[in-house]
């Protein structure tokens, strides 16, 4: 029972880096760790068709946001926003924080 672990977590503010929506940013709103992918708040919209059910007579066709893979996203920098690789330390306290590599700074 091995835990992957990835780069990102919910509420992190990403830039995609590969495919489609190349070049824009936005917030994370899920993660599955299993399949390595994230949902990010407005991108990477896909067309899902609704059949008429109890719920939802009418039926439709409504936009949806679909996962991206973790490798095509890169953490933004808060404070800079520019993309950074992070990484993982023990702070003074004994906790572990996530800092950037390239300042140093806590994430």
């Amino acid at each position: 029972m091995n835990k992957k672990k990835l780069h990102v977590k919910t509420g992190d503010t990403v830039k995609v880096i590969a495919g489609d929506e190349r070049g824009k940013t936005g917030r994370i709103t899920a993660v599955n760790i299993e399949k390595q992918k994230v949902t990010i708040e407005g991108l990477n919209l896909v067309t899902k068709h609704n059949k008429p059910s109890a719920k939802n007579p009418q039926g439709g066709i409504a936009k949806v946001e679909a996962p991206i893979h973790a490798s095509n996203v890169a953490l933004v920098d808060p404070k800079s926003g520019e993309t950074v690789k992070a990484a993982r330390r023990t702070n003074s306290e004994g906790k572990s924080e996530r800092y950037s590599k390239k300042t140093g700074e806590v994430i």
